[in-house]
């Protein structure tokens, strides 16, 4: 059936840039008539529950050169902004170095909407359940500013994100995932992974808690990656929270508090009550406050004594 007069009227125009000058330049000259799309599922929900309008331009980035492939470097794996979440999803290389990402990705949505969905989109979001999972291994990102490329700790952005008067215009390219001694951890799907080497063992998990099991805004979203001692002695750790419409973050605060400390009653203790401290979640019609705090808090502790207690 076609459309009638009224509806061609309302249907944007799509531009097709091919290179991220030409993107940028689009949406200068429209400005808040136009926005950037690439799977565009997440825009798509907004525009038809009501909460955001039909922007007049679409600015598609999908025939941008090299932004739909992972390369892997010498220094870590780039991951193109326009590629899907399902390729990520079953990509090997992913899989094997960096599971908590993928694991993130399996959850998101249904297989129908991971294959349109890209992961650029998942992170320009602001709230993507990617962001948690990416943050524990502090991912960076590459984006266009106008004039040329720049990369920046994803943290960093997000920061620059959650403050309104630091917010600029910016086009995500690609995510870059470093390799170091967090990323040598072999995992599958389902929990906390681990790998003994040198008498270091490291240990990485990825919670949603969410209302059903994946097609759902999440309440709760937890990454948490060490590294212990044989005698269980925290070396390293990074932990990111997030979930529902709140922007998530690594608390480096405590990170630094448990670096150098055994993980015993005490510790565990203290990072419970830090997270209720630190963690500032939304409030919404699905969960409380106080309710994600305790959720969060248990999932750190219960992966951190998990570690502790598998030692060998």
């Amino acid at each position: 059936m076609g459309m009638n007069v009224q509806e061609t009227m309302a249907s944007p125009l799509v531009w097709h840039p091919q290179t991220p000058a030409e993107a940028w330049l689009m949406k200068q000259t429209y400005g808040t008539e136009a926005v950037y799309i690439s799977g565009g599922t997440l825009l798509r929900t907004h525009w038809e529950s009501g909460t955001a309008a039909m922007p007049k331009h679409l600015i598609d980035l999908s025939a941008i050169k090299g932004l739909n492939e992972i390369r892997v470097g010498e220094a870590g794996l780039q991951i193109g902004g326009q590629m899907s979440l399902q390729a990520c999803r079953t990509n090997d290389f992913l899989k094997r170095h960096f599971p908590m990402v993928t694991e993130a990705i399996r959850l998101i949505a249904a297989p129908s909407i991971r294959q349109l969905a890209t992961i650029g989109g998942n992170v320009a979001s602001l709230i993507g359940d990617s962001l948690p999972a990416l943050l524990g291994y502090d991912a960076e990102v590459i984006w266009f500013n106008g004039t040329a490329e720049q990369r920046i700790l994803l943290a960093d952005w997000l920061r620059l994100a959650n403050d309104p008067s630091q917010r600029t215009e910016r086009l995500l390219l690609g995510i870059q995932l470093p390799f170091n001694e967090l990323t040598e951890t072999v995992g599958d799907e389902a929990g906390i992974d681990q790998v003994v080497i040198s008498k270091i063992k490291r240990f990485c998990a990825y919670h949603k808690v969410g209302r059903r099991e994946a097609f759902t805004p999440s309440v709760v979203t937890v990454a948490i990656n060490g590294a212990l001692s044989d005698s269980g002695i925290v070396n390293e750790i990074r932990i990111a929270l997030g979930g529902g419409q709140m922007i998530p973050l690594r608390h480096e605060d405590l990170e630094k508090e448990i670096i150098g400390k055994s993980v015993d009653t005490p510790l565990l203790q203290h990072v419970y009550n830090r997270i209720f401290q630190l963690y500032e979640p939304r409030e919404d019609l699905f969960a409380s406050a106080a309710y994600r705090k305790q959720t969060a808090a248990n999932l750190i502790v219960t992966e951190l004594w998990k570690a502790a207690k598998n030692e060998t």
